[in-house]
């Protein structure tokens, strides 16, 4: 392997799971690029009164802390594979973890350690590249999903006038699918903001609460 090869290995590895000083530096650079899309998921959330909500991919927590903000006693808890993300997330949101408001796990989305129902919204934003089985990772999401509750996928599309045509495949062939399977209903793809030349859309659906 050469040297660009392996520097590139390196990278892809950090941003599937941050380690060490480089995966610190790597999360703080994601809460500087990716703050246009995270305020926009938050904001389509629609989070009501007392909301008991879920982040896969937490990340260095800036999401989390932004919810924790909002006039809504809500509970939030972060899930994450990289432990050096939850210990820059701990730091980021040491009050509201203290008040009991905020949690932290270390683990992976198909396999949550989480009750069935506990979560009346669930969301990630760009971890969905990294999940290893995208049909687990969506039975996992449906289950911890409270009936009503709301799931939202933030991603990137495409770039520039550049469609990114895989994703959107994904998108159509597999995640769209598989949540119909689930019985996911409002099924929707919602445009977002265009966000260093990206294009961000969200995938969403809620749990049907007649089951």
């Amino acid at each position: 392997m050469n040297v660009k090869a392996k520097f590139q290995h390196i990278m892809d590895t950090q941003y599937s799971r941050p380690a060490g000083v480089l995966g610190w530096f790597i999360g703080e650079k994601m809460i500087r690029q990716h703050k246009p899309e995270t305020l926009w998921t938050i904001e389509n959330l629609q989070l009501q009164e007392n909301e008991r909500i879920l982040e896969i991919g937490c990340g260095a927590g800036f999401a989390m802390k932004q919810i924790a903000s909002l006039n809504g006693s809500h509970k939030v808890t972060g899930l994450d594979v990289s432990e050096t993300l939850l210990q820059s997330a701990a730091v980021r949101n040491k009050k509201a973890i203290r008040q009991k408001q905020m949690a932290l796990v270390h683990g992976s989305v198909e396999e949550m350690p989480f009750p069935d129902e506990e979560f009346t919204a669930v969301f990630s934003i760009h971890s969905v590249y990294f999940w290893e089985d995208l049909s687990k990772s969506l039975k996992e999401i449906e289950r911890v999903l409270s009936p009503g509750g709301t799931v939202l996928i933030t991603l990137c599309d495409g770039k520039g006038s550049e469609d990114w045509t895989t994703i959107k495949k994904m998108i159509q062939g597999e995640l769209l699918p598989i949540m119909e399977q689930l019985k996911l209903t409002d099924l929707r793809v919602l445009e977002g903001p265009v966000s260093r030349g990206f294009h961000t859309v969200a995938v969403c659906g809620v749990k049907s609460s007649s089951r």
